[in-house]
């Protein structure tokens, strides 16, 4: 074992898994871009107060967040989230609403390692600040499930909520106490701590010695207010006309604290049903306005790539593929005709590798084959001396080929077409 290597829950992304990871996010930014919407690019470093407004009785801000005090004495951390970061910069620079923006990158949280979950793991997501419309709502519910079609996954389930208006909100919280507190010796001591902090995460927890009292809570939907009813009518009109299949599940309540009105996740039928969220999102109306900024309206999601793409594996799509080349060069004059082919081809918008080291043909040959060119390109001291070069098929029945030097890039670029 070497003497060096990745800390708990970090990994190396490696080809040809990286290159399915810029897919997935090329995938999405085609997704997106079709509905108007621009990439962000936030910092992976914000100041702690940012994330406190996520919500303080979170496991996120208070045992999860990697922060530190900075060389200027700046209280700092990696960003365990982005929509906060997304929130901080529209305060910040005060961009036309309505303003969609996407983004995708690395988040940061010391958590327990498990599958699908990593201490820095990537997501993709979008942002909409500016509209209250709940229609608005059914657009970005919408997008990720199509994403997510896109990527050839079947067994995907959308869930619903509505958290209400803070009013209604505070009502259920207080009926959630009186409810919990009326049972807390059924209660773990990690939900009791969590009750005393904010009832409402009580029902993110999936101990099992919870279930009973969790089953037995209050509903949230005996506390929306008429206008909170009447939004989330709209969001399911939406999603029947557009015939994406959900299911209403009054205990998501989603991770963190900024959400109010509509939430909702995408659910992996294959996976754990402990770790089965792929992403989710919701509406967020108050957290411009906790971050100092104007009242505005806001509703996003994030789709997590470890997740969606296990999930991927286990339907069988979207697989990582090798990366290939069109030409590999075969060359066992020296090596300096190889460099000079691998130049011009490349410059032609070709992709073409080759052998290192003064090889001999065999092997050479082998890592051809090995390369998945289509095409082996051959110089030998002959062929050198006689301005010519022999192009092999390597995946293809056909014979190999003797043509002029000079005319090589223009041969590979027909047979390409």
């Amino acid at each position: 074992m070497s003497e060096f290597q990745t800390s708990p829950g970090m990994r190396d992304i490696l080809p040809p898994e990286s290159a399915r990871w810029r897919r997935f996010v090329d995938r999405f930014e085609h997704t997106v871009t079709l509905a108007g919407y621009g990439q962000i690019i936030p910092p992976l470093l914000e100041d702690i107060g940012v994330f406190h407004r996520v919500g303080e009785a979170t496991d996120v801000v208070t045992k999860e967040m990697y922060d530190f005090v900075d060389k200027g004495e700046r209280h700092v951390a990696l960003r365990p989230e982005q929509t906060a970061s997304v929130c901080r910069a529209f305060v910040q620079h005060r961009p036309t609403t309505p303003w969609k923006v996407w983004y995708a990158g690395p988040n940061f949280r010391y958590e327990k390692p498990q599958r699908g979950r990593f201490r820095q793991f990537d997501q993709v997501g979008i942002e909409v600040l500016g509209p209250d419309d709940p229609m608005l709502d059914v657009e970005v519910i919408a997008l990720g499930w199509r994403f997510l079609r896109d990527l050839g996954l079947q067994k995907v389930a959308l869930s619903i909520n509505s958290l209400g208006e803070p009013a209604d909100r505070a009502r259920f919280v207080d009926a959630l106490r009186t409810h919990f507190e009326a049972n807390i010796d059924r209660l773990t001591a990690e939900s009791r701590v969590t009750l005393a902090k904010n009832p409402l995460r009580v029902l993110d927890s999936k101990r099992s010695e919870d279930a009973d009292v969790i089953a037995t809570a209050p509903r949230i939907g005996d506390f929306l207010s008429d206008d909170a009813r009447a939004s989330f009518e709209m969001v399911r009109n939406g999603l029947d006309a557009l015939g994406i299949p959900y299911r209403v599940d009054d205990r998501l309540v989603r991770g963190l604290d900024y959400y109010r009105l509509t939430t909702f996740e995408y659910v992996g039928g294959t996976l754990d049903s402990a770790q089965n969220a792929l992403g989710g999102g919701g509406r967020y109306d108050g957290l411009v306005e906790d971050l100092g900024g104007p009242a505005t309206p806001g509703v996003g999601f994030a789709i997590g790539l470890d997740r969606s793409l296990l999930a991927c594996d286990d339907e069988g799509v979207f697989p990582a593929t090798p990366a290939t080349v069109d030409v590999f060069v075969v060359d066992t004059t020296g090596g300096l005709e190889a460099l000079r082919i691998t130049e011009e081809l490349r410059a032609a918008g070709v992709a073409v590798d080759r052998a290192f080291e003064n090889r001999s043909m065999k092997s050479q040959m082998k890592a051809a084959d090995r390369s998945g060119a289509r095409w082996a390109v051959i110089v030998g001291g002959d062929e050198l001396a006689a301005g010519t070069i022999l192009v092999r098929p390597l995946r293809e029945a056909g014979d190999q080929t003797s043509i002029p030097r000079n005319e090589l890039t223009p041969f590979i670029q027909r047979a390409r077409s």
